[in-house]
């Protein structure tokens, strides 16, 4: 079944009009980029502020095309979903530098959103909830670790009476609010920095300009239809949309798929009700469901199938269902649009960064597992270090394994309803079910 990548929130209510040529001659570059999403958009702007001339962003369709563009726009603390995965690869102090700097993905965009003026209606504010003791007492646990890194935001523990001041759902006992996140229009935020970047240091940006053909050496050649470039560095930033271009990264992720819809305009009595805070909110379960009020007073709502994975026959309904077993006094309110597309997974559900296997030159950023928007930013600051020449915080990413996914191409549907299974019992483990 086809799933409309295009037709969002974001493309119906994006502020600039940004549009880049196809890629019709040769050209030499420092680096070339293959990816006009976040990651790619991020790391060519970090490069460009630390001085690297030459840098070529090669998009296939339009910026934004892929998750950038038709996420629910949430800014949480966080890299990737289970660090314990992870933990007996990078030890116990491993683990916290990567926690710490898991809360620097907000503090970065706020800063960069400063800088380049960037009108991407940013808004403070963002609550964890659960439903349940097992999930409360894990929001407390977490509330000791965010503040013991975080002393600038406001967090805070809620419950009962105090929780309804936050969120207006009969559905969770619990919550923990976190005033360094928020949310963001995501597809703004990329055309914004998309426009610092050409503007400011002379980013060379393509659009409908897919990769046909890329050759490794000491000088890296890329060929699209109607050019080639050639480069020092090359940086793979495709994530779902890699379509087998390199091999060995398609081998180590698999996609699954998240869904979105938008409501009709809510008054203002109903705004008021869901979200006193406008903030943005999910639940803590293994695959989450989120949400927030956008700028125009509409009710963005974004889930994932828990289990079997699959893509519904009807988004509107189906998004619509789960909407409502939060928010029951919204049967009225009509759905103006549901969208969905696919993201890339890992298999032990940490973001994918570091060089290819003998290839120096070559690095690549994939498997955010649904959650890109804000930790895309530290990842791809660290990733730009690489490029640079290297880092510690590079080198401890880049360690950290990328197992295959074996038989991904003709079990995809399977092999992600059995790691969601996993997840979700793992979920009872943790305290998050």
């Amino acid at each position: 079944m086809h799933v409309d990548e295009t037709a969002t929130y974001y493309s119906a209510t994006k502020k600039y009009d940004l549009n880049f040529p196809q890629l019709e001659k040769d050209l030499e570059a420092s680096v070339v980029i293959i990816g006009g999403g976040f990651s790619g958009i991020h790391t060519a702007l970090e490069l460009g502020e630390q001085g690297i001339k030459d840098i070529v962003v090669l998009e296939a369709r339009y910026l934004g095309f892929g998750g950038s563009g038709r996420n629910g726009g949430q800014v949480m603390a966080g890299i990737g979903h289970d660090l314990d995965n992870i933990k007996h690869e990078v030890g116990e102090d491993g683990l916290k530098a990567i926690f710490e700097l898991s809360e620097l993905g907000p503090k970065i965009m706020r800063e960069r959103i400063k800088k380049y003026d960037i009108d991407a209606d940013f808004v403070s504010g963002y609550t964890y909830l659960g439903f349940n003791h097992r999930q409360a007492k894990t929001l407390k646990s977490w509330e000791k670790q965010f503040k013991s890194m975080n002393a600038e935001d406001e967090i805070y523990y809620v419950e009962g009476s105090e929780l309804q001041q936050v969120v207006g759902s009969q559905a969770y006992g619990s919550g923990l609010v976190h005033m360094g996140g928020g949310h963001v229009h995501s597809l703004n935020l990329l055309l914004g920095e998309a426009k610092a970047c050409h503007e400011i240091y002379g980013v060379k940006i393509f659009e409908h300009s897919p990769v046909l053909e890329v050759t490794y050496g000491k000088k890296i050649r890329v060929r699209t239809a109607k050019g080639i470039v050639t480069a020092d560095k090359l940086l793979w930033a495709c994530d779902s949309f890699l379509n087998k271009l390199e091999p060995r990264l398609h081998k180590t992720t698999i996609n699954t798929y998240a869904f979105q819809l938008m409501t009709e305009p809510l008054s203002d009595e109903l705004v008021e009700k869901i979200s006193p805070m406008r903030g943005a909110y999910s639940d803590i379960r293994p695959v989450i469901d989120y949400y927030r009020i956008t700028k125009e007073n509409r009710l963005l709502f974004g889930a994932a199938t828990p289990l079997f994975d699959y893509i519904p026959q009807d988004l509107k309904a189906w998004n619509r269902e789960k909407m409502l077993k939060i928010f029951p006094y919204l049967s009225d309110v009509k759905i103006d649009l549901a969208w969905g597309g696919p993201m890339a997974t890992t298999k032990n559900l940490f973001p994918q960064i570091g060089t290819l296997d003998g290839e120096d030159n070559v690095f690549y950023v994939q498997g955010y597992c649904g959650f890109g928007v804000t930790p895309s930013q530290i990842i791809c600051k660290i990733l730009a270090q690489g490029i640079l020449g290297g880092s510690e915080h590079f080198k401890r990413l880049s360690a950290v394994s990328k197992p295959e996914i074996s038989g991904k191409d003709s079990m995809r549907a399977t092999l992600c309803t059995l790691g969601k299974m996993l997840h979700q019992m793992k979920g009872y483990s943790q305290g998050r079910r």
